[in-house]
């Protein structure tokens, strides 16, 4: 009998914390502070701790610049400053995404025009983003979600041929690869999120913005820091911006956490793939499309549910493995153009701004029903999954799906 009708569950005990944080990073942390209490002094920002995580982050991703700023919202938000957009742009949104992926760009004046997923992805597809390609297009915001790589190539080549600048989205991806090159180090700026629970962290939030440019690596820098006039002649700030500066303690303990990050992403891999073999063996789930020459890193594993060989929906079946004492999320449904903020248009009071903006020439009456990232939605749960997740985690949610197949399987 299934859990969820009273029968006893697969999984009796909880699964093991991740434990992102250790002595490294509590050394990393208390070493400012001793420092500062020593010397008198403080420890603020733009100081050698982050002067180095920025250089040791860039590193990571094959050689650039990256600023350190202080959410992953924030990152979105720079990078975007740093393209220097006119009011009534278009730029072009994930399908689904973090609400702080898409929020950036009409709070900078821009319109944000949603593309559809690739049929069976939460990303991007490129048909679907040449769907939506107006001739006031001006940008591309392409997420990476659940450590999943888009697929870049033809979208790089798309936006290439429209000479569109494309901002990556990681925040659910840090150290993923599309055939062999790391994701933010492919279009013209990267975005990454390192709040808590991400794949590394610098704290309870931050982000980072990269990139291979150095004229937009002093353009975010500058907008990140209130137009500070950088690598400028200019006596006075250069560009309207906020105070999105990351901070030493924030990079200290990043610094600790980067180098983790490869082992803890190679753990994470051999428990998906343990997973994925004993999803062969199923029928009425299997594993998610992804696409040629993809290395995930696997903030959480979608898993397919066939709802043709299935008498229940995925969320009713989804529940049932949840039941079992597997940690999953049976809906993952965040399409920007569903959200009540975009449909209402709540960004500038009642005054519809930026859609009712004069310089914005496009149809201001636009909607993007995203069927692809709706079916995905629809027929897709999610399982939590880290890198201390051992055999017997493995054995635990293959049994549960096993369980939940057999009880539902028509």
């Amino acid at each position: 009998m299934l859990a969820i009708e009273g029968g006893e569950k697969v999984r009796k005990t909880p699964f093991p914390p991740r434990r992102l944080f250790g002595e490294e990073e509590k050394q990393a942390a208390m070493a400012l502070f001793d420092r500062a209490i020593e010397t008198g002094g403080v420890f603020g920002y733009g100081g050698p701790e982050e002067q180095a995580y920025e250089r040791e982050f860039a590193e990571f991703l094959g050689g650039g610049y990256a600023d350190l700023v202080n959410s992953g919202t924030a990152s979105i938000y720079t990078a975007l400053g740093a393209l220097q957009l006119d009011a009534g742009s278009e730029v072009v949104a994930p399908p689904i995404t973090d609400p702080g992926g898409v929020m950036p760009i009409p709070l900078l004046g821009c319109i944000p025009v949603v593309a559809d997923a690739h049929p069976g992805s939460y990303n991007m597809g490129p048909d679907e983003l040449e769907a939506v390609l107006t001739p006031h297009t001006r940008a591309i915001i392409v997420a990476h979600i659940a450590g999943e790589p888009a697929d870049m190539d033809p979208i790089l080549e798309i936006a290439r041929s429209r000479n569109l600048p494309v901002i990556e989205d990681c925040a659910q991806a840090h150290g993923a690869r599309y055939k062999g090159r790391p994701v933010g180090s492919m279009g013209d700026l990267g975005a990454f999120s390192t709040m808590s629970g991400k794949h590394h962290a610098t704290g309870a939030q931050g982000g980072v913005v990269f990139t291979k440019d150095e004229d937009l690596y002093w353009r975010a820098k500058r907008f990140s820091d209130r137009g500070k006039p950088f690598n400028t002649d200019s006596p006075t700030n250069v560009v309207a911006g906020l105070n999105l500066n990351g901070n030493d303690l924030s990079a200290a303990i990043g610094r600790a956490q980067l180098r983790k990050l490869p082992d803890m992403n190679a753990r994470r891999r051999r428990v998906v793939n343990a997973i994925h073999e004993g999803l062969a063996g199923l029928v009425a789930v299997g594993a998610a499309w992804e696409p040629k020459g993809a290395e995930s890193v696997y903030w959480f594993l979608r898993i397919r549910a066939h709802l043709d060989r299935i008498r229940v929906d995925k969320v009713t079946f989804a529940k049932a493995v949840a039941a079992e004492g597997i940690p999953v999320n049976p809906t993952y449904r965040h399409i920007p153009s569903e959200a009540k903020w975009f449909r209402e248009r709540n960004v500038f009071g009642k005054s519809g701004y930026p859609w009712t903006c004069d310089l914005y020439k496009g149809d201001r009456n636009a909607t993007f029903p995203c069927p692809n990232a709706v079916e995905a939605a629809e027929t897709h749960f999610n399982i939590s999954v880290h890198e201390n997740y051992g055999d017997q985690e493995v054995k635990d949610i293959l049994e549960a799906l096993r369980k939940v197949e057999k009880a539902y399987l028509k």
